[in-house]
């Protein structure tokens, strides 16, 4: 099972300085907690896309790109790459060249994104996401698998003899996983493609996140890709982590209660209540997460999202240290524990190559 990170990129003030850090600040701090993740023993990176304030990651391959080449081991992802306003055949080059920089250590998270006038700055419609969303998939999907694409469709001009450079790493494209909250139709997509789905459940009730699973693993059975059990699935999750769970609410509290999204709502405490957010001890955050098994059965990936609301650099590098000596070694024991042999792990490049050999 992988264990990971993934950065929403939010320039926030802090709540207890009243400062905000710069653009530039904030893009060498995710660097920065990129760069501890694999210091620490994590398995994945990932980072959002966005491409309106706060937030700063509007070009994950650059950001990516820098990573690789300061790392050996750490998968980079993205959390999400926007398959409905970018171009396919852009992504199509962009995370092949990837691919090559960084010796196959990549692959993508698809998703729709939830800012809504995103769409027309890239001159699309909301109202098409989902369409949108399918019909680009599909198209990157044969850029990736065919040398020479003859295509047409509703929301880009044709292709005629069309090949894109470069080709992937070693011709296998980086594995998919496709991003969603809300929409059964995306867990559909991931289904028919027998790719992963990742279900981000860092603000709705486990009983939703519960379904959206199954209908994915039902969905990946009924297309023929394997039992319920062989899908590959992927949660988001939100931790803060003291030595003492009274301290970490009280250092918590005051970034929970101003940050941009879930801010001037709900009390933390009903919050934790109602959503996966952890904030307490090391053993708690544990005990959270492995309930997270009995919620959408045995999975392959686990992010949690560590670096938002305000919270400076020193905070978030210190709870990543945490997060890798004291929490993860014993997810990662504890989830291998009667795990069944027909589980798979989540796909690499090294896997996903090695099936195309046969």
């Amino acid at each position: 099972m992988q264990f990971g990170i993934f950065s929403v990129g939010d320039v926030t003030v802090d709540p207890t300085t009243g400062r905000a850090p710069t653009e530039g600040e904030r893009i060498k701090a995710i660097l920065a907690i990129a760069l501890k993740a694999e210091e620490v023993g994590l398995d994945v990176f990932a980072t959002g896309e966005h491409h309106n304030p706060p937030f700063v990651p509007s070009s994950p391959t650059t950001m990516l790109g820098w990573i690789a080449a300061k790392t050996e081991r750490i998968v980079l992802s993205t959390a999400t790459t926007l398959i409905t306003t970018n171009d396919p055949v852009k992504i199509a080059e962009d995370y092949a060249m990837l691919q090559h920089v960084a010796d196959g250590r990549v692959d993508l998270m698809m998703g729709r994104g939830n800012t809504g006038p995103v769409y027309p700055w890239f001159g699309q419609d909301i109202r098409q996401g989902i369409p949108l969303a399918t019909e680009n998939y599909a198209l990157l999907r044969r850029l990736w698998r065919e040398d020479v694409v003859d295509w047409e469709g509703r929301f880009r001009t044709p292709l005629q003899g069309f090949t894109s450079t470069p080709r992937p790493l070693d011709d296998t494209p980086p594995f998919v996983w496709h991003g969603s909250i809300r929409s059964p139709e995306i867990a559909e997509q991931a289904a028919y493609y027998g790719d992963g789905f990742f279900h981000n459940n860092i603000f709705w009730p486990q009983e939703h996140t519960r379904r959206m699973v199954e209908l994915y693993r039902t969905r990946f059975a009924h297309h023929g890709h394997g039992s319920p059990e062989q899908a590959i699935v992927g949660l988001g999750g939100q931790v803060f982590m003291r030595k003492n769970s009274q301290d970490a609410v009280r250092e918590f509290r005051p970034y929970f209660d101003n940050a941009p999204v879930y801010g001037h709502g709900p009390s933390l405490e009903e919050f934790t209540s109602q959503t996966p957010l952890t904030v307490g001890s090391p053993q708690e955050v544990i005990e959270r997460t492995l309930g997270f098994r009995d919620v959408v059965g045995d999975y392959q990936r686990q992010l949690f999202l560590m670096d938002h609301a305000g919270l400076p650099l020193k905070t978030v590098l210190e709870q990543l240290d945490i997060l890798g000596e004291e929490v993860v070694p014993v997810l990662r024991e504890e989830f291998a524990k009667n795990r069944p042999a027909g589980v798979p792990d989540a796909p690499t490049h090294a896997s996903l190559k090695a099936v195309a050999a046969k």
